[in-house]
């Protein structure tokens, strides 16, 4: 069971958590994220280090400071019990004003103090969980919790060391705690996993344990049909396959990282999104088995370019192809949507800072062209070829919306459209009029 930094927001939110985990007896794994709003403040803590304005840096530990005596406060009326929290909060403390006095600040550092959210966390549901008169057992994710040489998740040395410390235990607890989110990399170092992070170590968990199901609780009920910000009526989606759910992540489906759920599915372990604020809920259900012969949900991925290289003549079509992607493996750009004829290739990819670089070297493999501000529409279900229909289907919808490419078949389970920015909201609302709404 993994619980993100709103679902941890305040004592009254871990209180509430802890009432969930101890519902029922069966053994678990309880994941936790930094309280919300901690790890942003530890981001800027260390930015002002790496400027080297620790006077600033200090201000905003202060702060910090106040943030946890006051959810303490109310989390421990016990004195005995607030005072045992702080005896391992303030390490945290101490350590953050003693990186103030450091000279050289490195990367290093930084990693070492984005950690800090989580354990924290862990220590505060320790101690509440005690003060209820239930034991449990700390899992330290820095003992555990590896990445090899290349910044992927060490699976064996994982499953080895993990389930080493669960054995450790008592042999009656059914309790487990442990932090998202940070690791250790193949040197050592304090690190982190990045994007998805605590839901990347819940199913790594998940799967070195080879546990019955992996929960995700968050502050919505399931993923939803479309995107809730844009359009009104989104409901959940109940069942999605593995790859959907993958699809949905990649395209914009903010719920979810397309990287966390891939050692869930290699071991074939259900994943279910659950929202901590309404706990009845059956929110949505990942797994290989999902329902057949639908669409399932529409996402939306913004802040795009499309680039448009039309081949010079002096090239044969698979030289051109091969330099082309050579260009965009030299800048180590992913390339979300790709179409091809037989003298051009049209491309879209995320706007960042060396685009300029990138298409002066395009240019010497022909005449480029470049649009911005582009937004790709995924259409995710099961869209096999033989299900006749569907591609039509999801074109009428977007009858009226100037459309500049499109992505079939490479998934069974997606269709793309490129559209501009300004016509994202007409396109997201007419899909879900044309797939969902029943008239």
């Amino acid at each position: 069971m993994k619980f993100g930094g709103t679902s941890v927001a305040s004592a009254e939110r871990i209180k509430h958590v802890a009432r969930l985990v101890t519902e029922t007896s069966e053994p678990k794994v309880i994941v936790l994220s930094a309280m919300a709003g901690t790890t942003n403040q530890l981001v800027e803590i260390a930015a002002e280090l790496v400027q080297r304005d620790s006077d600033v840096a200090k201000e905003l530990i202060d702060e910090l400071k106040e943030k946890y005596l006051q959810a303490t406060r109310e989390l421990y009326p016990n004195p005995e019990s607030y005072r045992a929290v702080w005896e391992r909060l303030d390490e945290t403390f101490v350590f953050l004003e003693d990186m103030c006095k450091v000279s050289n600040f490195t990367l290093f550092d930084e990693k070492r103090i984005l950690a800090q959210g989580e354990l924290m966390s862990v220590a505060m549901m320790l101690q509440h969980l005690e003060d209820m008169g239930l034991h449990a057992c700390r899992l330290p994710a820095l003992d555990y919790m590896r990445t090899d040489k290349n910044a992927e998740p060490d699976l064996t040395f994982i499953e080895l060391h993990l389930r080493r410390i669960m054995r450790l235990c008592p042999q009656d607890i059914n309790l487990f705690v442990t932090e998202g989110y940070i690791c250790r990399n193949a040197y050592g170092d304090v690190d982190n996993l990045h994007r998805g992070g605590s839901d990347y170590t819940a199913s790594l968990v998940g799967a070195a344990l080879n546990v019955d199901e992996i929960q995700i609780w968050t502050d919505i009920d399931g993923l939803h049909n479309n995107d809730p910000r844009v359009v009104e009526e989104t409901v959940p989606v109940r069942r999605l396959h593995f790859e959907e759910a993958a699809e949905l992540a990649y395209f914009g489906a903010k719920i979810l990282h397309p990287t966390c759920i891939l050692p869930a599915k290699e071991r074939n372990i259900p994943v279910r999104l659950l929202n901590t604020m309404e706990p009845d809920k059956p929110g949505t259900l990942i797994s290989n088995d999902t329902d057949k012969d639908q669409i399932k949900a529409v996402a939306a991925k913004d802040g795009l370019a499309m680039i448009k290289v039309k081949s010079s003549h002096n090239l044969v079509s698979w030289v051109f192809m091969r330099r082309l992607l050579q260009v965009f493996e030299h800048y180590q750009i992913s390339i979300d949507m790709i179409t091809s004829s037989e003298v051009g290739v049209s491309v879209c990819v995320e706007m960042w800072d060396e685009l300029p670089e990138l298409l002066a070297d395009l240019r010497k493999l022909g005449d480029v062209k470049v649009e911005e501000h582009m937004t790709i529409i995924c259409v995710v279900g099961d869209m096999e070829w033989e299900n006749v229909g569907f591609e039509t289907r999801v074109l009428e919808a977007l009858g009226d919306i100037p459309i500049r490419m499109i992505s079939y078949g490479a998934s069974d389970y997606n269709l793309s459209v490129l559209v501009r920015e300004s016509d994202k909201r007409a396109a997201l609302v007419s899909l879900s009029n044309h797939l969902f709404i029943r008239k």
